[in-house]
Order: structure tokens, then C-alpha cells, then sequence
């Protein structure tokens, strides 16, 4: 069991930002719903500008408005606030641990962002998600009417039906 903590506990040291060297991140932020579109993409290019200043963009997805999978509270001036969706978008970037942390340390403090997470990445995983991304959007989503849905459970019940 020692054993263990002590692997998890190097494993997770690997991840700490030490030296100068620069490393790549990715930066996944949600945006306050409420805010009128102009508002939103104001909001993603305060963040976007503040880690070009810090870093370097490698890849980045525009907001796009989703549904939460859990409702997320946060507390602010006005009370506290419930939101089931948001927008959401990401950045990755290169920086060094110094220009990470400002950047971190930015997100942190606007408060149009309901939530962010900051991870360590690689490049070549960044790439690979807008790639993902583009075929997402280029794939025909698949809808099925109500009635078609009905007429092949019929059809399916029929074939199972022992006379």
C-alpha cells in the first residue's frame, strides 16, 4: 500500500512545473450563459489574449453553448447563482511555469468564467482534438423521426410475435 502512495505521489511531482522549460497546457473554460454572444466571444479573447502574451496558442476551440451534466453553483455579489449550461471552449498554449502561473492566475480572476480547468498536455494530443472536432462537424447527425422510431418497434415487436 506504501508502495503504491509513494509511485502515485512521484507520478504526480512529474507534473509540477519546474525549471524554465517550457510545456504545453490546455486551458478548458466555461462561460456565463446569461452573457449576449458579443459578450461571450469578449470574454474567450480576454483569455485568449492574455495567454498569447504569456504563451504560445497551439490549438483552441470557440465557444459553443452546452448543456452542463450537473448543475454548478457559485456564490457572487448578487447571491448565489445556479447554471445548467454554459459555453464552453478551450486553448492550448506553450508557456513556462512562470507564464502558466499568470495565466492560471488570470482565469481565476474573471468573473465572467463560471468554471476552468488547466491540464497538462501535449501538442500532438491538441492537434488531434480539433481534429476530432472538424469531423464532428462535418458528420451528418443522424436524426430519426418519432414515427420511424414507432414503425420499427412495430416492426420488431411483429417478427417476435408467435401465431
Amino acid at each position: 500500500m506504501a508502495k503504491n502512495m509513494d509511485e502515485e505521489v512521484r507520478a504526480d511531482a512529474s507534473f509540477e512545473d519546474v525549471g524554465d522549460e517550457p510545456r504545453v497546457y490546455e486551458l478548458g473554460f466555461h462561460v456565463d450563459p446569461e452573457l449576449p454572444m458579443e459578450e461571450v466571444k469578449k470574454a474567450y479573447q480576454a483569455v485568449r489574449e492574455s495567454i498569447a502574451g504569456k504563451g504560445t496558442v497551439i490549438a483552441e476551440g470557440e465557444p459553443e453553448k452546452i448543456q452542463l451534466a450537473y448543475t454548478i453553483s457559485r456564490q457572487d455579489v448578487a447571491g448565489r447563482r445556479d447554471f445548467d449550461s454554459a459555453y464552453f471552449s478551450w486553448i492550448a498554449y506553450e508557456a513556462t511555469p512562470a507564464g502558466h502561473a499568470e495565466i492560471v492566475a488570470a482565469a481565476g480572476a474573471d468573473t465572467h468564467l463560471i468554471r476552468f480547468i488547466d491540464v497538462l498536455t501535449t501538442k500532438d494530443a491538441a492537434r488531434h482534438a480539433v481534429e476530432m472536432h472538424e469531423l464532428r462537424m462535418k458528420a451528418p447527425e443522424h436524426t430519426e423521426s418519432p414515427e420511424e422510431a414507432a414503425g420499427a418497434e412495430l416492426d420488431a415487436a411483429l417478427e417476435n410475435v408467435v401465431v
